[in-house]
């Protein structure tokens, strides 16, 4: 009974103060909130030396900042009008016109927490737009054509301050994506507007040996049910009224502005203006061959006197699932002491130290074997391991034309630098005019994979133009092995942060 009756004197004494706290808080709330609108609606009234005059130091130095750091950008894109982008910048920060942040002062609610989502996603937007336009993005290696320097499965960073940004040509279009829209599968861009061509000012230029990471260069036309192989060759094999009446298989045919074709990664081996030659699989530039990469790639026949390659020994090699392939007899039955593998030197001396495998060969074209490359349609008779030679168009440079090696730069000519070209009467038109030489407008590249007889490279789809030059990779983020899941090695924790162009120093 004391018990209750000293518990009942305690809470008499404090429920009376703590009530009277709990609403001295609540109309302190109420008194601050009440506050709050009034100095949000006092900030966002007044003439300009009144706004401003309100304006905290904080926001000054905010706005400093940014207006420095633009003012710096609009000097390196290199076009005045620019500026007028900070007269939005003061208001945001200072003057507020505009009722940028008018939701702040909306009562707590659902309407108020979707507007500050809405808000953290679009300034999220912009700041990736911005970072990934002018800095650089992350690339995923998607096939082999650059092994061993490169594997599949490689998430690279790919630095555009390198050979200095392209300001976006399709302006439009939806951060994180290049051509397609998840989910909705759709495209991830407006065609209009469309900017000129211009790069702003980098480190250097593109350097042999360098990995360039690029605009595909024949995908400007796709069929989208059949991106393998590329809309020409497609039209080569088939027909273009077969591609074209065919909508169930091929899918519709649509074009795609330079920034929005499909990124490609290659290995730089042929710079504007330089004569280039491949013999036996070597490159040589001017008549001098160029240093293989310690990594490079040929594929060989590999016997074995009935021994089966177990896949421990293609997990030591690196050779993937979808290399681990036997070779076939006159009626494409596998052969099972006959292999036909992807081998760099080192792999294929660590497979003749085994006294089970007979003989290693390097796989030749056959004499006389027909070869689609590039330019499509013609018969050159050049292969993959012996092709030109052949030279790199250069910026202000003109080659002499003629109808022999015309179709060598005729993708040049009107693809690229937009003009209009015919030949009627054996004679060369560009646009409208009898042509016997020509002079280009930009540079051009050679590009191929380290992977030499495993790579769709500049043998098969022609120069890269400069316009199509995205950037170069700096570092790999990360590496997922397909073949292994992610507990099993599936991370290549070896490759993680690693320079991904050991080759050049």
């Amino acid at each position: 009974m004391a018990k209750l009756l000293l518990i009942s004197t305690l809470f008499s004494n404090f429920a009376p103060k703590f009530y009277q706290q709990r609403k001295n808080m609540t109309t302190d709330n109420n008194v601050n909130n009440k506050d709050k609108k009034e100095e949000e609606y006092v900030r966002q009234t007044g003439s300009l030396r009144e706004r401003l005059g309100r304006v905290k130091k904080t926001r000054w130095w905010r706005f400093g900042i940014v207006a420095f750091i633009y003012v710096l950008w609009t000097i390196w894109m290199g076009n005045p009008l620019l500026l007028l982008g900070l007269l939005l910048l003061a208001d945001i920060y200072l003057t507020q016109f505009i009722p940028w942040g008018a939701w702040k002062g909306w009562k707590k609610g659902p309407l108020r927490t979707i507007m500050s989502w809405i808000d953290a996603i679009v300034y999220a937007l912009v700041l990736v737009y911005f970072l990934f336009l002018f800095v650089g993005q992350n690339y995923q290696i998607p096939s082999s054509s650059l092994e061993k320097s490169l594997l599949t499965g490689d998430f690279l960073w790919v630095n555009k301050v390198t050979y200095g940004p392209r300001v976006p040509q399709t302006p439009l279009h939806f951060p994180l994506t290049q051509n397609i829209l998840p989910f909705f599968n759709c495209k991830s861009y407006f065609d209009h507007p469309q900017l000129p061509y211009h790069r702003l000012k980098g480190l250097r230029n593109v350097e042999r040996m360098d990995i360039v990471v690029f605009n595909f260069p024949a995908g400007d036309t796709v069929a989208l049910k059949c991106t393998n192989p590329d809309y020409y060759t497609l039209c080569y094999e088939r027909g273009r009224d077969v591609v074209h009446n065919n909508t169930e298989v091929f899918g519709d045919i649509i074009y795609r502005p330079v920034d929005r074709r499909d990124n490609y990664v290659k290995r730089c081996l042929g710079l504007p203006g330089e004569n280039l030659q491949i013999k036996d699989g070597i490159v040589y530039i001017n008549g001098q061959a160029v240093p293989q990469p310690k990594n490079v790639q040929y594929m060989y026949y590999v016997e074995t006197d009935g021994t089966t390659i177990s896949e421990t020994m293609f997990d030591e090699l690196g050779i993937s699932y979808d290399d681990r392939k036997n070779a076939v007899d006159m009626y494409g039955n596998p052969m099972a002491n006959l292999y036909v593998l992807p081998l760099t030197a080192a792999m294929k001396k660590q497979l003749e130290d085994n006294k089970w495998v007979l003989n290693i060969q390097r796989i030749q074209p056959d004499p006389g074997e027909t070869v689609i490359t590039y330019p499509i349609g013609t018969d050159y008779g050049w292969t993959h391991a012996n092709y030109g030679p052949i030279w790199i168009p250069k910026k202000g440079a003109t080659v002499n034309l003629s109808l022999q090696n015309l179709p060598l730069y005729e993708r040049c000519i009107r693809n690229y630098e937009g003009n209009t070209l015919e030949v009627k009467d054996g004679q060369i038109l560009i646009n409208g005019k009898v042509a016997t030489s020509y002079t280009f407008k930009m540079d051009y590249y050679w590009m191929q994979g380290d992977n030499r007889d495993n790579s769709l490279d500049s043998r098969y789809w022609g120069f890269v133009p400069e316009d199509h030059i995205v950037g170069t990779p700096s570092i790999i983020l990360i590496s997922f092995d397909k073949d292994h899941s992610l507990m099993n090695g599936g991370i290549r924790w070896n490759r993680i942060f690693k320079m991904p162009n050991p080759d050049k120093k």
